[in-house]
Parts: C-alpha cells; sequence; structure tokens
C-alpha cells in the first residue's frame, strides 16, 4: 500500500466536490488530453512544455512529477490522503476505480479516479508532528513515506485513528530522500496547536478563550466548573458589559469534530439568554454536518475551529495577559513569499 498525500485546490475550492463525488481529480487547468497516451515520464515533460508553452525546465519537470501517478503510479487500494483547507482536519480514502480521462467534464476535472472516503474530519493533532510535516508538502500530488509513514498510518487506522501508545516502528527520516518544500504557514499552525492543546486542555481552554474575548474588547462572565447549563462565557460590549452584541460562547476541547446537536444547543441557549449571536469554539473542528449549517445561521453563529482560534491569538496577542503570553510565547517573523515569485 501506496500513501499519497493530494490536494484539492491552493485554497480547498474543490474539497467538498472531492469529497461528495467519491473521487479525486488532478486539477490542473486545461489539461485535456489522456494520460494513458503517455508512455513515460520524458514524453510527459516535453508534452507540457509544449502544451503550457513553459520556458522554465524546473516548472516542467516538478508538474511531471505530480501528474504522472494518477494514471500511472497509484494503485487499487492505495491510500488517498486529503488535508482540509476548511478546518484543521485530515480526510482519508482508498483508491477503489482506475485512471478515467472524461473530457465531457471540463477543466479541471479531465483525470479522475474514484476513492472510497473511509475516514474523514480527523483532527490533525492526533498525528505525530513528523506525519504532519509530511502532510504539508507543497505540491498537488506526492508520495508520503517519510519515517516509516505507511505502517504508522495503517497502525492509527487499526487505532481508531489515533497514534499507538506502544509504538513499534522505528522512525527513521532516510538519508537518501530529497527535500520537498512544505507549506511553512501549516506548519507553523501545527507547532502552535500542539503547545496549546498541551497548555489548554478540558476548562482550560475556556480561559484561553476568555482571554482572547476580553483582548478583543469584550466584558465576559464565565460560568463555574461544572454543569454550565449550555453556556460557557456569556460577552458583550462595553465596560459593564451592557452593550451590543451579546454573544453565547460554548467552548469544547475535545479530540474529535463537533456533531450537529451540540450547534442546535447553543442556537437554543442564544434564546434563553437573550443574545444576540453565538460563538462555538471547537478545537478539533466540526463535522460537515454542522458545516453545512454555516450559511444558513451566518448572521446568528461563527465557529472557531483550532486555526481560527490561533488567527486570533496573532491578531491580538499584544492586548493579551502575561499569563496567557507565557503558556504561549511567539515572535513575529518577517519573509519573503515564494509563492509570488
Amino acid at each position: 500500500m501506496t500513501v499519497w498525500l493530494f490536494r484539492a485546490g491552493k485554497q480547498g475550492e474543490f474539497e467538498n466536490k472531492f469529497l461528495e463525488d467519491n473521487r479525486i481529480y488532478l486539477t490542473w487547468d486545461d489539461l485535456n488530453f489522456d494520460l494513458m497516451k503517455v508512455d513515460s515520464k520524458v514524453t510527459l515533460y516535453k508534452t507540457l512544455v509544449e502544451h503550457y508553452n513553459l520556458t522554465k525546465e524546473k516548472t516542467a519537470v516538478n508538474w511531471a512529477s505530480q501528474i504522472w501517478p494518477i494514471a500511472h503510479a497509484m494503485e487499487l487500494g492505495d491510500m488517498i490522503v486529503l488535508p482540509s483547507k476548511f478546518n484543521r482536519t485530515i480526510h482519508i480514502g482508498e483508491v477503489v476505480g482506475n485512471y478515467v480521462f472524461d473530457e465531457s467534464l471540463g477543466s479541471p476535472y479531465y483525470h479522475y479516479r474514484n476513492v472510497n472516503w473511509f475516514a474523514t474530519d480527523i483532527p490533525r493533532d492526533r498525528f505525530d508532528q513528523d506525519i504532519l510535516y509530511s502532510f504539508g508538502a507543497f505540491m498537488t500530488v506526492c508520495k508520503i513515506h517519510r519515517n516509516n509513514a505507511e505502517e504508522r498510518i495503517k497502525q492509527m487506522k487499526m487505532n481508531n485513528w489515533y497514534v499507538p501508545k506502544t509504538k513499534n516502528v522505528k522512525e527513521l527520516v532516510e538519508e537518501n530522500e530529497e527535500t520537498t518544500s512544505i507549506d511553512l504557514d501549516e506548519y507553523i499552525y501545527d507547532q502552535i496547536s500542539e503547545r496549546i492543546i498541551q497548555r489548554f486542555k478540558g476548562h482550560k481552554m475556556e480561559t484561553l478563550i476568555d482571554e482572547l474575548l476580553k483582548a478583543k474588547g469584550f466584558t465576559t462572565y464565565r460560568s463555574p466548573e461544572g454543569a454550565d447549563q449550555g453556556v460557557d462565557i456569556l460577552a458583550a460590549s462595553e465596560t459593564l458589559g451592557f452593550g451590543d452584541p451579546k454573544i453565547c460562547v460554548q467552548v469544547k476541547s475535545h479530540d474529535t469534530p463537533l456533531d450537529r446537536p451540540i450547534l442546535d444547543q447553543l442556537i437554543g441557549t442564544m434564546s434563553n439568554y437573550g443574545a444576540d449571536f453565538g460563538l462555538l469554539v471547537s478545537w478539533s473542528g466540526f463535522k460537515s454536518s454542522v458545516a453545512r449549517e454555516i450559511p444558513k445561521q451566518f448572521f446568528k453563529v461563527r465557529l472557531w475551529d483550532s486555526k481560527t482560534v490561533i488567527q486570533q491569538i496573532f491578531e491580538h496577542y499584544d492586548n493579551l495577559s502575561d499569563e496567557i503570553k507565557k503558556e504561549i510565547p511567539i515572535k513575529r517573523v518577517w519573509m519573503l513569499d515564494s509563492e509570488s515569485e
């Protein structure tokens, strides 16, 4: 079994289509020729240079290495890893169909394979950091095999997508493996996420969210630890908290994505407390049943997953308390954007 990383667009714009169609598409614009008729990577390279009028050899070589696998390297039973761009989760499936070229589907959906998505919305925090590092490869398609990744992911599958407590797999980067550019933003989020979940487990996560709301200018009230009657934090503007908007906040730090009933509970709680809006915080993200409700609840409810919480920390870090800064010591670093080259 080979594990393949597959991406659904730079911003995840094709992710829902991948999941709903039970397929992976090679979303290369205007790649309207049958890859099965290309007999080698060298031929593919030459074809891409002509097809796209490429002037840089490195670009053609890079593209060919990512385009070739869907038709010529992937096999039935191989595993597909699809990192979500909507929240910090991973979708995993099995290749169950041969390569198909269908020009009638239009660009960029000419090339696909059928996939059984047998595990969706797995929180990123369940994976070891070196595996996440591989998932951050800055490529649309690539093979994941550093540090015996195939065997370790297989073990996680057998352990309900948790890393086994007793690891019997040797973790060692292959010395002859070429380095691959990674999504640095995602790597940074993974590092900070690991720190936060270590320091703010359980009820302590409410402390972090409470501090963030104060940093944003809200006056807050926290429910005592224990029965919260559907609300963890109440927040409102102005010094005494008598202004608008009035917000009910529910915070969950579970290691599984939240399902629809929790959202419905929050909406009912808003009415009970006379709140204008609701904020639902789930460190491990939300299942698709919740995501589908986002448009309907756009004017009433906001959803924060771990990535959004980290973004809020970045935005309001200077206004956070010294205690929070001590637990999450971060600094701003400026660098050139390699994507703009």
